[in-house]
């Protein structure tokens, strides 16, 4: 039964208050947890769950860095001759069913009954098995997913009335199948499944900062990464990190191929990072091949990738308002606060 159902991830539909960090990607392809970009979860999900097949609705001109990320899906056991992972660029911007409809040859190929309706920046480690079995004892026409009584924005239907909704999608005005899911007046019989695991929603800045910190929590991040459920992502070869004579680091995730010459104090620091000497950073995350000089403190901080922080730079944030650096900056001889 599970690989009776389509796997359809919106990459078009995102909040703008994730600003810097989706300034020059896809909110799909931030880098999140050390190594992994947030639409990792979501797929890995639906590969745990048995879906074989997972679409793609990047906008109409998809984002490099997540075309070079997802690459033909071999990482999630993606690249089959069969279904598989396809990329269906999204021309339309009269709403997410109009998106689907320009690739109704797809759906109308598709072997799957059941298909499942998703985002790109929900964190979790989920198995829509039960949600599935929900769906089809409760004989509901659509089914929503939700988390502590609010929209996990993940949705079940049959593929035929997926079909349905697209094509009276002018009639019911519906131009999404959340659209379809929260109307009172809805022709369809709705259902819902509660999830009562580890799940957020990323939309703003501070939902991405706040789920990273508390992954530093053991319970937190158990339920979140295990071995009977595993998070895929594209394999990266890098060398061991290298803890410097003097280096101090607590409570913190360091990805591998880093140099860690200063202190790191519940921290993310990505892959390939470099920190100098008498530097202290606390409570921040650093992206990938970042580069940290010497008598630095960063505090509150989310360093974007392949920044470069000149000797002697003070930058601090706060828990509720984190200090971003943009993707590529060069930060010398300045404090800086927010």
């Amino acid at each position: 039964m599970k690989k009776s159902m389509l796997g359809i991830i919106d990459v078009t539909m995102y909040p703008e208050e994730l600003g810097q960090l989706s300034a020059h990607r896809s909110p799909a392809a931030i880098p999140f947890a050390g190594r992994y970009r947030l639409i990792d979860f979501i797929i890995s999900n639906m590969v745990n769950s048995g879906i074989q097949s997972v679409a793609i609705f990047p906008s109409s001109s998809p984002s490099r860095s997540l075309m070079d990320h997802l690459g033909s899906g071999k990482d999630w056991d993606l690249n089959r001759k069969r279904d598989g992972l396809f990329f269906f660029p999204a021309l339309s911007k009269d709403g997410q069913l109009s998106r689907l409809d320009e690739h109704r040859d797809y759906f109308e190929r598709s072997q799957q009954k059941y298909v499942l309706v998703s985002n790109c920046t929900t964190v979790a480690n989920m198995d829509f098995t039960p949600a599935l079995d929900r769906f089809i004892n409760q004989e509901c026409d659509l089914l929503e997913i939700t988390h502590k009584g609010k929209s996990a924005e993940m949705y079940i239907t049959s593929l035929p009335l997926l079909m349905e909704i697209i094509d009276n999608r002018h009639k019911t005005g519906y131009k999404t199948i959340k659209d379809a899911s929260e109307d009172e007046k809805s022709p369809y019989t709705r259902c819902k499944y509660e999830y009562d695991g580890l799940l957020k929603c990323i939309k703003t800045i501070n939902d991405y900062y706040q789920t990273s910190m508390n992954l530093l929590e053991k319970e937190k991040w158990s339920q979140l990464f295990n071995e009977f459920q595993p998070i895929f992502t594209k394999v990266k070869d890098e060398p061991p990190t290298k803890y410097i004579d003097g280096s101090h680091v607590t409570n913190s995730m360091i990805a591998n191929g880093c140099n860690i010459e200063g202190e790191v104090n519940h921290s993310i620091i990505f892959r390939a990072v470099y920190i100098g000497k008498e530097s202290t950073i606390q409570n921040s995350i650093v992206m990938q091949k970042s580069k940290i000089g010497h008598n630095c403190v960063l505090e509150h901080v989310i360093l974007d990738k392949d920044v470069v922080i000149g000797d002697g730079v003070v930058l601090r944030g706060t828990a509720e308002e984190p200090l971003v650096v943009k993707k590529g900056s060069v930060v010398e001889n300045v404090v800086a606060s927010s």
